[in-house]
């Protein structure tokens, strides 16, 4: 075995990289989120035109963030980037009463790709600081996520201005993947 062979092993026994999608509506939070887990400033956002990449390390963990725009316009291109989608992140605005119907729909269409079969989805019902925030149950409820059977999912209420939930959601990632990745062994 050379020193390369063992620089691999060491990495890959102690680091774990991941490719994570993540979608939701236009105004959602997704650039805000990514913004946060990067430990970036996000005092001056703008509206996602297109895509952000990021790699975010968080312990032993290398997320390869691919963040893409929510606009109606922007959506059809989306499966564009299902390919080798390790973990699915939708986000919601849990403060937008108005367009829960369309964030449902789109999720919908998103769990019924072919190429996003069996892709655990962590959805995070953001913007829980805002008064009129609906809880995560409430969204879980009106979207009827307990229907969703062929994959393994969790709801997690967050703030991505104060950062509130995301470590919790991200835990659930890393959890569901050890757990995958021992399963797949048998």
């Amino acid at each position: 075995m050379g020193l390369l062979d063992l620089l691999r092993n060491l990495k890959t026994k102690h680091e774990t990289e991941l490719r994570v999608l993540l979608l939701g509506l236009d105004n959602a939070g997704k650039t805000t989120i990514l913004k946060k887990l990067a430990s970036e400033d996000i005092s001056r956002i703008n509206p996602t035109q297109g895509f952000n990449v990021k790699t975010v390390k968080t312990g032993n963990w290398h997320l390869n963030v691919w963040d893409i725009g929510g606009q109606q316009k922007i959506r059809p291109y989306w499966a564009n980037y299902f390919d080798n989608t390790s973990i699915l992140i939708y986000v919601i605005d849990s403060s937008d009463s108005e367009r829960l119907e369309e964030t449902s729909l789109e999720l919908a269409t998103l769990l019924s790709e072919e190429k996003l079969a069996n892709v655990p989805v962590l959805v995070y019902a953001n913007k829980q600081d805002l008064a009129l925030a609906a809880s995560a149950s409430d969204i879980s409820t009106a979207m009827e996520l307990t229907k969703i059977r062929d994959r393994d999912w969790q709801i997690q209420a967050c703030s991505a201005l104060t950062g509130e939930g995301l470590q919790d959601g991200l835990d659930w990632v890393f959890k569901h993947v050890v757990t995958t990745k021992k399963g797949s062994k048998k």
